[in-house]
């Protein structure tokens, strides 16, 4: 069974030398974005997917279900955080179809490299994963990318089974109460990845007439964020623009702070919004909800929302935009 490889696969990547093996540097040549530190942080959440705990939690139920028929499935990844297809690739492996998978150029090292490992343990796996420059003639499709390549996606395969996935952000809810080691913990969702990442907080809910002090004060602990050269030109050209536009912002030297209603910031930008009332809240996320990939907050006592420090250490079954993606790979045999 494929789920019991995963486990073997697992193993063998937790005996591997992170800070020697060669892939890493290889990816880091590729995509300055991707340094040593994510790439390390990568590895450590795909080796924590492979645990036989959290592989069987997360099959279990599915089981019973896996297609009769073997069908191909095309992946087209994403590229802005080290092997963000990774769950992807896991899924439509452990339901037994076949995946044609189009990497992004600027993630074209990890997943492959561990599929080659995969491959000593079960060389007959050569035959179910296949890395393509181009998908054709798939029998469903898995895609994630930005609102406009998702207009893309959906004319070309619109008239087969698919998940497209758009742009989602997520954010923090502010409650009053935090530390300033609540704020360290969530400086990890801020800035983990350079904020690149679906999963990453770019926005704040903060209650009216609230300090930021503290806020930055627990941020700070990034402060080393700003010795990355395509980081910091980021902040620099966004602190330029609000300079010459006269834009009242916030900034500690590393990161601005702006007041803007809107979900989305630049990076090396982070904004927040005042309310009155969990009305207020209950409102702005119901605006946001198709934008929203996570919500966090003090030990993720909000209503559906995730403890500071965790957005980016999501489980297989956290699933992104909320869609199942084991369910859809399991009903395969509807497709026909």
């Amino acid at each position: 069974m494929q789920h019991e490889i995963l486990t073997i696969l697992g193993k063998k990547l937790e005996k591997i030398d992170l800070d020697t093996w060669k892939p890493l540097t290889w990816a880091y040549e590729k995509n300055r974005w991707f340094t040593p530190i994510n790439l390390k942080l990568c590895m450590q959440e795909i080796i924590k997917s492979l645990q036989k705990e959290n592989i069987e939690k997360w099959v279990n139920d599915y089981l019973p279900k896996i297609p009769k028929k073997s069908k191909k499935i095309g992946i087209i990844m994403a590229g802005n955080i080290p092997a963000v297809g990774w769950a992807d690739f896991l899924a439509v492996l452990v339901t037994g179809h076949e995946s044609h998978i189009k990497l992004s150029s600027q993630d074209e090292v990890l997943i492959p490299e561990i599929a080659k490992i995969l491959f000593k343990i079960a060389p007959e796996l050569k035959n179910k994963i296949h890395f393509d420059l181009r998908l054709k003639n798939c029998d469903a499709y898995i895609a994630t990318g930005s609102d406009n390549s998702a207009r893309y996606f959906e004319q070309y395969f619109g008239n087969k089974p698919h998940i497209i996935r758009k742009n989602r952000h997520s954010l923090a809810i502010i409650d009053g109460t935090e530390t300033k080691q609540d704020f360290e913990k969530l400086s990890n969702d801020i800035f983990t990845y350079f904020g690149l990442g679906c999963r990453n907080v770019c926005k704040l809910l903060v209650p009216e007439n609230y300090d930021l002090k503290d806020f930055f004060e627990g941020i700070f602990i990034q402060k080393e964020i700003a010795n990355h050269y395509k980081y910091f030109n980021n902040y620099e050209y966004q602190r330029a623009v609000y300079l010459v536009n006269i834009i009242k912002h916030f900034d500690n030297g590393f990161v601005l702070l702006r007041e803007n209603k809107q979900l989305v910031a630049p990076t090396g930008v982070i904004y927040y919004q005042s309310y009155e009332n969990k009305t207020d809240l209950d409102l702005y996320l119901e605006e946001w909800k198709d934008k929203i990939q996570v919500i966090v907050s003090k030990d993720g006592t909000f209503p559906n929302s995730l403890p500071f420090g965790t957005a980016q250490t999501p489980f297989l079954w956290d699933y992104a935009d909320n869609i199942n993606t084991l369910q859809f790979l399991v009903e395969s045999d509807s497709w026909d």
